[in-house]
């Protein structure tokens, strides 16, 4: 039910809510980079990389099939040409017809259809893998501007809370100059001091309307559209430590990151890719079958006419014609045979007829042996190593490349913890300075010039610690993705 609300969310995003500025959205870190997903280009490119490699597994599947193919043809000869049912010359005009059809299998071609099936099968593994980390870069930089909205908005409500604290001030400090306690310059130094936070908070406002604004852009939503976010506990308890060493989070990485997972998968790939083009110079073995007819009009037989089949010769005085034989009777007298014709038409033989004369089938075993075929094997084999050379080199440009990045990562964090507690400590020192120095204003017995740099003090202190907590809450929890973590908080 969650994924389904999840679904509808997203495609009224999509097709609806995006035009609708007053409607306002409610979303966690995961519905942020669930939508951030479902629209990014990228994602969309290697999904069809994905359904690419898929049609390639299927197609090399159906290889170990047999392959049937039928036809058939219709046409029409003039002058000579040749009977197409007898194979003799005539002149005239007939009508054909005929179907055919043919079969083949491979029998056995030295491995190369099963070792492709792997081939492709890798690569669709490799592919899934791309998808994964294609989601995986859209998480990391939705999660970047997520944070980045909560720090603006604490540092938007850290300015709020400076600019209140200057009004109440203010407010104090015309009554005492109402009263004749306080003189009426240290009126106008507090209504510039307002002033002052009042710029502080546009300029926070801005900050946070702009991170807000590169969310939109990196969840690909219209800037008109509301979206409101629920912030997690962010809360840091007491000193902010790391547990684990870069070593461990590479080994974790190593085994869990979709970058270095679909490199390995393309070297087993091209490794499926040499057994391929090696069985190259193996011979084939493969079984064909066909069978043909057909029709034509020229083909024509007599049919003799079974109530009356013959006609005896007569001459024109009506005697009976006789021919000669070979024959004899044992005086030597020669036997003549009587003069008969048969009675019958010549008809063209039927359709159904002639394609039961005319049907022939064949089935044929071939063995075909590479001998020399322009060094195209060899070449083939060659390119093949060269590619899983060149597959092997790209895990150790991944594997490379994700040791530096977690090396970084790491000594970022371990510099922002640092960060963190050092400004944690600030703040509680200069939080006490400035009580002290306030109580003493209120008294008279601090000038505005010692209560304004407390002030400022404080202030850029809290906003050093807002980021500071930020910045190792990020650069912590990048450590906890590449250990196999999830992102959400």
């Amino acid at each position: 039910m969650k994924k389904l609300n999840l679904t509808l969310l997203i495609l009224f995003f999509t097709f609806t809510a995006f035009a609708q500025s007053d409607s306002l959205y409610v979303l966690d870190l995961q519905q942020c980079i669930d939508i951030a997903i479902e629209n990014n280009l990228s994602v969309r490119r290697s999904n069809l990389q994905e359904q690419l490699a898929q049609v390639n597994l299927n197609q090399s599947r159906a290889s170990q099939l047999p392959s049937l193919n039928v036809g058939g043809n219709y046409g029409y000869n003039w002058g000579r040409s040749i009977d197409p049912t007898t194979n003799s010359f005539i002149t005239q005009q007939i009508n054909f017809t005929g179907v055919s059809g043919t079969a083949n299998m491979t029998l056995f071609n030295w491995f190369r259809i099963t070792n492709t099936i792997k081939q492709n099968r890798m690569s669709l593994e490799s592919s899934q893998y791309a998808v994964d980390k294609a989601e995986n870069d859209i998480s990391l930089n939705v999660v970047t501007f997520y944070l980045n909205v909560i720090f603006n908005r604490e540092l938007f409500e850290n300015a709020e809370y400076q600019l209140r604290s200057s009004q109440e001030q203010l407010e104090r400090t015309k009554k005492l100059v109402a009263g004749g306690a306080l003189p009426r310059t240290n009126e106008l130094e507090l209504i510039s001091q307002v002033a002052t936070n009042e710029v502080q908070l546009v300029t926070a406002q801005n900050n946070l309307d702009l991170a807000l604004l590169s969310l939109k852009q990196a969840m690909l939503i219209p800037t008109s559209q509301d979206i409101e976010l629920i912030i997690p506990d962010l809360t840091l308890e007491g000193e902010a430590d790391l547990t684990i060493s870069s070593d461990e989070v590479f080994e974790a990485a190593v085994a869990s990151m979709p970058e270095i997972q679909s490199a390995e998968l393309q070297v087993q790939s091209a490794l499926m890719g040499v057994k391929v083009a090696e069985s190259g110079y193996a011979p084939t073995l493969s079984l064909n079958g066909s069978f043909r007819s057909n029709y034509s009009d020229a083909y024509k037989q007599y049919n003799i006419d079974e109530d009356n089949p013959y006609t005896i010769n007569r001459d024109a005085s009506g005697n009976v014609i006789t021919n000669p034989t070979f024959y004899q009777t044992n005086d030597g007298t020669p036997v003549e045979e009587i003069s008969i014709s048969p009675n019958g038409s010549l008809e063209t033989v039927g359709f159904g007829d002639q394609m039961n004369q005319n049907f022939s089938k064949s089935l044929t075993l071939n063995l075909s042996i590479p001998i020399f075929n322009n060094l195209q094997a060899k070449s083939s084999v060659q390119n093949a190593r060269i590619n899983l050379q060149q597959a092997e080199i790209t895990v150790l440009e991944q594997k490379n490349l994700l040791r530096q990045t977690i090396e970084t990562a790491y000594n970022d964090a371990f510099a922002a913890s640092k960060t963190y507690a050092a400004s944690s400590r600030q703040v509680e020192a200069l939080e006490e300075t400035f009580r002290s120095v306030e109580n003493q204003y209120n008294l008279g017995a601090a000038n505005f010039t010692d209560y304004q740099v407390a002030s400022n003090n404080l202030f850029r202190a809290k906003s050093d610690l807002v980021r500071a907590k930020f910045d190792f809450i990020f650069k912590k929890k990048i450590l906890d993705f590449y250990q196999g973590n999830s992102l959400s908080f």
